[in-house]
C-alpha cells in the first residue's frame, strides 16, 4: 500500500474531503478559478504567508515500484491566507501563478467553513467536471496515436 493511500484508507471523512478539494484547486486552471474570484474576495483575510514561488524535488519509480531516483525539480507557488474568523487556507500548485495560489488558498479558507456545501457545489464540483473533460479529451487524443505492436514468428527457432 502506497503512502497515500494508507493515508487516505486511515484518514476521517472530513480530512479525506478537504484532500479532495485542495487535489482539484492545485490541478485546476487559473482561467476556471478567476471566475469565482469576486466570491473568494468577498471576505477580509490577511496573507499569512504571501504567495511565492520556489523549486521542489521530484521522485520517481521505474514502473510505478522500483527504487525511487530524482527526476529532477519542478517550480511550484504556495500561499497561506486566514480569513478574518480564523480559517486558514493553503496552496501549493505547480507553476508560477500567485495569483491562482492566492485564489486557490482562499477558496480552501472558504470550504472549511459553515458554507462549506455552498463552496463545494459552487466551485469544487464544477471545477472537478472540467478536470474530467479535460482529462478524457486527452486521453482520447493519446489513444487515437497508440499503436500496437507484435512480433511476427517466421518458422521454427
Amino acid at each position: 500500500m502506497t503512502a497515500t493511500a494508507a493515508l487516505t484508507s486511515t484518514s476521517s471523512p472530513e480530512l479525506a474531503a478537504r484532500q479532495h478539494w485542495i487535489g482539484v484547486l492545485s490541478r485546476t486552471l487559473r482561467a476556471d478559478l478567476l471566475a469565482h474570484e469576486a466570491a473568494l474576495r468577498d471576505a477580509e483575510y490577511q496573507l499569512i504567508r504571501p504567495p511565492e514561488i520556489g523549486m521542489t524535488l521530484v521522485r520517481g519509480r521505474m514502473g510505478g515500484s522500483g527504487a525511487p531516483f530524482n527526476v529532477g525539480e519542478m517550480s511550484v507557488t504556495r500561499c497561506v491566507v486566514r480569513l478574518a474568523d480564523g480559517r486558514t487556507g493553503y496552496s501549493y500548485l505547480a507553476g508560477r501563478d500567485k495569483a491562482h495560489a492566492e485564489l486557490a488558498a482562499l477558496a480552501d479558507a472558504h470550504l472549511q467553513g459553515a458554507q462549506q456545501a455552498h463552496w463545494i457545489r459552487e466551485v469544487i464540483e464544477p471545477l472537478a467536471q472540467a478536470q474530467a473533460v479535460r482529462r478524457s479529451r486527452q486521453q482520447a487524443e493519446t489513444a487515437a496515436t497508440k499503436v500496437d505492436f507484435f512480433t511476427l514468428v517466421r518458422g521454427e527457432n
